[in-house]
């Protein structure tokens, strides 16, 4: 799987472990302690975040990190 396709398919994870928790994006970013934008560049693919932020972001979800990587 190329770079572009594990952006894309994390930030589909994020979208919908998001969606289902009946969070918004700046909620999500809120909860994460990181910025909207950076949520929604995640959510379209475009970031390549580091561990410490995938960390947040399952925390905040309530989930754990291997969640996000599921295809």
């Amino acid at each position: 799987m190329n770079n572009q396709k594990i952006y894309k398919q994390f930030g589909n994870n994020v979208r919908k472990f998001r969606v289902r928790r009946n969070l918004s994006q700046e909620k999500l970013a809120e909860l994460s302690d990181l910025h909207r934008t950076y949520i929604g560049g995640i959510e379209r693919g475009e970031r390549n975040l580091s561990l410490k932020n995938i960390y947040k972001i399952a925390e905040a979800l309530n989930i754990k990190v291997s969640e996000l990587f599921k295809t």
